[in-house]
């Protein structure tokens, strides 16, 4: 492959909700959302299919105070319209930016946005469309997180991309030990074995039976997108 060709095709990325936030305390930062599709258009002009699985935290994160004793699953709805929130947020901002984003969420709300249909995902995908999948899998009790290996897994993705706050995995708190060490790679086992709270358990364990390989990686350090689907040296890479 030519040095200056992406190493992925298509590629899963998963947002957290808190990662829109930018600095403010909950809701959407214009600028923040803003930034990340620019980054998001650069590798989309390069010829990669993105899908996006969004979080909701950062709208959750606002009437969070009043979940509380609330039934486990009437909250995780909650949290599952938040994520419809902020992916309706993204497309808009990718629109604007000259991106064609589809909306497709596990949950019915068709006067809004698509219902999740995997062979009308793909066609999409494979029209350079960016697929910006809601309302996690559609089901109490998981998280976003396993919303994107489930849908990575189901579209193809030859990559998952965890973006964080943090440029990679590390073998100590980078924040309080300033020795801490980054992993370039490392096994999904010896992650496990180290406990290392990449993913949920559910979603580690979808990534690592379906041999789909995991970057984690900081979506707040500019051209990080660009250089992870580059096959660069960038993040974290997770592999069976």
């Amino acid at each position: 492959m030519p040095a200056d060709q992406p190493a992925y095709k298509r590629i899963l990325l998963k947002l957290s909700g808190e990662a829109l936030m930018g600095d403010d305390a909950f809701g959407i930062n214009r600028a923040t959302i803003v930034r990340m599709v620019g980054e998001i258009a650069e590798v989309t002009h390069m010829g990669v299919q993105v899908a996006v699985v969004i979080g909701g935290g950062n709208i959750f994160r606002g009437v969070a105070g009043g979940a509380v004793g609330m039934d486990r699953a009437t909250a995780d709805y909650m949290g599952m319209l938040a994520t419809v929130m902020n992916a309706l947020a993204l497309a808009d901002a990718m629109d604007k930016q000259g991106l064609v984003a589809r909306v497709m969420s596990a949950i019915a709300i068709e006067q809004v946005v698509e219902p999740y249909v995997r062979p009308k995902a793909l066609q999409y995908l494979e029209e350079g469309k960016v697929v910006v999948f809601a309302a996690g899998t559609g089901n109490p009790f998981f998280t976003t997180d396993t919303a994107a290996a489930l849908r990575g897994a189901e579209i193809g993705a030859e990559l998952v991309l965890k973006a964080t706050k943090v440029d990679g995995v590390y073998n100590a708190d980078p924040k309080l030990h300033a020795g801490a060490t980054r992993y370039a790679r490392i096994s999904f086992d010896d992650a496990m074995a180290q406990n290392l709270g990449i993913m949920d358990a559910t979603a580690f364990a979808l990534c690592r039976d379906q041999k789909l390989p995991l970057k984690v990686f900081s979506i707040f350090k500019h051209g990080a997108l660009r250089r992870v689907v580059m096959g660069e040296d960038e993040g974290t890479l997770v592999h069976v």
